[in-house]
């Protein structure tokens, strides 16, 4: 074929692919800027959520953290220690492991997480809430974190699967590793409401909702055990519950009697059907504003 029998318009052809490469430039410049302020992000949030964004994705700074004091956690002193030293090695740079927490709601799972923030953010350590929902893109994330100094703990709360297993791969492949090296700087920290995360099938013929039952089973039993720390949050003694009620009310400086606080406290537990930190803050909480409107009733009178 001789091009020059063809009617072209090689300026105009010109034109375009110069109007196509700065395109490509205008992109790749707005890429390394956007890399660039997710880096600083990173760098000066404690806390941070991923926000997706259709099938991308940024880092968000969660402005006004929840983070607990590690002394207001009664009664969990132990896993507390557990939690921590793990965390330390972590944010030291040394080896370290992916964490599952489960139990019972309102035990103080999620709590004992974020309150490694107020340890160990000085030494360098982020967090990140990742929903659930989102694990899908668990390869996406790791790739913006991977080069970055600080430690990351993605934490994900109430990890459960339901009937969609589109996220299972990503959060196993992190877990338990794939081709692609895992980033050092990384770690999973998780929350169960459930020792198996996966839901037990309403049919109890197994084979009517599975094609390899065989398979799903211990799929299902070992999964938690890809988490090289799990640990199980056993419901609150009364003891227990009567502790974080006495320190919460102490804190606050609530005007009230001992014996009026720990009836109050215990009928409030009964009501709930079950002792919990959870049950004792709600407790709290209602129990300072009645004595405050009280209190403001009183002074009007």
């Amino acid at each position: 074929m001789n091009f020059d029998d063809l009617d072209i318009d090689w300026g105009y052809l010109l034109e375009r692919l110069e109007g196509l490469m700065d395109l490509a430039e205008e992109a790749l410049a707005r890429q390394i800027m956007a890399d660039q302020v997710q880096a600083e992000i990173a760098r000066e949030a404690v806390a941070l959520r991923w926000q997706r964004q259709g099938q991308s994705g940024f880092l968000r700074e969660i402005t006004s953290p929840d983070i607990p004091d590690p002394g207001d956690l009664l009664g969990m002193e132990r896993t507390l220690a557990r939690l921590q030293q793990n965390t330390r090695q972590f944010a030291r740079g040394y080896s370290a492991n992916n964490v599952l927490l489960w139990g019972e709601p309102g035990t103080g799972k999620s709590s004992a997480i974020k309150s490694l923030l107020k340890t160990f953010a000085p030494e360098g350590l982020r967090m990140i809430e990742v929903q659930k929902k989102d694990l899908f893109q668990l390869p996406m994330i790791c790739a913006q974190l991977r080069a970055l100094p600080q430690r990351f703990i993605l934490y994900c709360d109430d990890l459960c699967f339901g009937e969609s297993r589109f996220a299972y791969p990503e959060l196993k492949a992190l877990l338990e590793g794939s081709l692609e090296a895992r980033p050092a700087n990384v770690l999973v920290y998780a929350t169960s409401n459930g020792r198996h995360l996966m839901p037990e099938r309403k049919s109890e013929n197994i084979e009517e909702s599975e094609i390899h039952p065989e398979e799903a089973v211990p799929e299902k039993l070992s999964f938690p055990d890809l988490f090289g720390i799990a640990v199980g949050f056993s419901p609150m003694d009364q003891q227990t519950y009567l502790a974080i009620v006495r320190h919460m009310a102490a804190r606050l400086k609530l005007p009230v009697a001992e014996d009026q606080l720990v009836a109050e406290a215990l009928q409030w537990a009964q009501l709930r059907g079950t002792r919990s930190g959870r049950v004792a803050s709600q407790f709290i909480a209602d129990l300072g504003g009645r004595l405050a409107c009280a209190e403001h009733q009183e002074a009007r009178n």
